[in-house]
């Protein structure tokens, strides 16, 4: 047998252990908001201890936490030394999740196993990939032994409001420096590149009126109403600005909630509602957010009495290849085209992540893990979220081929 036959089988006779371990990280809720992930952690740590994996706790402190509107941060990294040369190889996937919201035939939090797929939030993105990483490195260790390098997971808990306090921090405090970098996977592709994310909040003032004697106040939500026309109107033009970057078209822009008024017959003084601005990896971001601030002022301003505030929540920069990315899109590919029977391309991805700090700190990276052959088959962020389960085996075995091959 070869070394990759040898990983193989270790997986294969392990798989239903690891699939008992992600069905315990599922059924921790680590709904964002509100934010509250540290349990998650603890469970984590205990779990991975179970496997003669020691977990580091790095807790993000509780102010910072709070200032940013989450609960409780507790990040882990997992550090495996194997000897004084070689490369450092880290293992990022992110154990935060949008709440579960409502259409959903299995428990969310039930790791239910129905028709070779295991349900629940989560399980797609990205748990999934705390269970392909960490037996991954069980099964190297085990089979592959090797003697130089090491690996590092980093589970940590802040992908959905951007990073800044999972990867971000970890990076900024010098708890980590490695040289190359695997980030939790969402499809079959080696991704290589993402869009960025810019998150504002638009809060359109009026004046509340009775509505029996309208004329009295100022409509905010007619000052909205234009507002939102003109944003909507430049998704028209962002159709027109393409990337060059496989996978991603064009940038685009969302209104995903808005909220205001008191009552029926009250004219209503204040609109508020969030937006989501897409950008392409070419794109400026700083350029990008003025222009939206402009076409947000000069709607405002066609609308006597109404006044707006606007508050960024969040921007994040895209992701771009880094050349030194080769020998992990190369491994990949290779194992992946083998394992999978079909090619893996190497492309960008329209989501954003918080991969892109990894990048930021010259650290080369990709996006590669445990799912379906698109995102829209996960059902990552819908209901009824799920993983196949050969999908998992299959990418548990590339990981641990493609690090056995980093390390050798």
């Amino acid at each position: 047998m070869t070394d990759y036959a040898k990983l193989d089988a270790w997986i294969d006779a392990h798989f239903d252990e690891e699939v008992k371990f992600l069905q315990e990280l599922v059924r921790v809720p680590t709904d964002t908001p509100p934010g509250n992930n540290a349990p998650h952690a603890e469970r984590t740590a205990e779990l991975l201890n179970d496997f003669g994996l020691t977990a580091e706790k790095h807790a993000v402190p509780a102010q910072d936490v709070r200032d940013y509107g989450l609960e409780s941060i507790t990040n882990l990294i997992v550090r495996r030394k194997y000897g004084s040369d070689g490369i450092t190889v880290a293992l990022n996937a992110h154990g935060d999740v949008v709440p579960p919201g409502e259409g959903w035939t299995h428990d969310p939090y039930g790791g239910e196993i129905v028709a070779g797929s295991l349900y629940g939030r989560a399980t797609a993105v990205s748990k999934s990939d705390f269970a392909s990483f960490t037996f991954a490195l069980r099964a190297l260790e085990a089979v592959a032994k090797p003697t130089k390098g090491s690996i590092e997971l980093h589970f940590t808990y802040d992908e959905e409001f951007g990073g800044i306090l999972g990867p971000g921090w970890l990076l900024e405090k010098g708890l980590t420096k490695p040289d190359l970098m695997i980030a939790a996977g969402f499809s079959y592709e080696v991704v290589t590149a993402h869009n960025g994310c810019l998150q504002m909040e638009v809060t359109v003032h009026g004046k509340m009126a009775h509505a029996a004697i309208p004329t009295t106040g100022v409509d905010a939500l007619q000052g909205a109403v234009k507002i939102l026309n003109a944003l909507y109107a430049q998704n028209a033009l962002y159709q027109q600005v393409t990337s060059k970057v496989e996978g991603i078209t064009h940038p685009y822009l969302n209104v995903g909630r808005i909220e205001g008024g008191t009552n029926t017959n009250v004219v209503p003084g204040k609109v508020v509602f969030k937006l989501d601005r897409r950008m392409i990896p070419e794109e400026n971001p700083v350029e990008v957010e003025a222009t939206i601030r402009q076409v947000i002022a000069d709607a405002a301003a066609e609308s006597t009495g109404i006044t707006v505030d606007i508050k960024r929540l969040l921007l994040a920069n895209s992701m771009k290849p880094l050349a030194g990315n080769k020998p992990l899109v190369d491994a990949i590919q290779k194992h992946g085209g083998e394992l999978f029977g079909e090619p893996i391309k190497a492309m960008g991805t329209p989501l954003y992540t918080d991969v892109r700090l990894y990048g930021e700190a010259g650290i080369p990276g990709v996006i590669y893990g445990a799912g379906p052959r698109t995102v829209l088959e996960s059902h990552a962020k819908r209901s009824d979220e799920r993983v196949v389960l050969e999908d998992l085996r299959r990418a548990t075995k590339v990981v641990a081929r493609t690090l056995s091959d980093l390390l050798a």
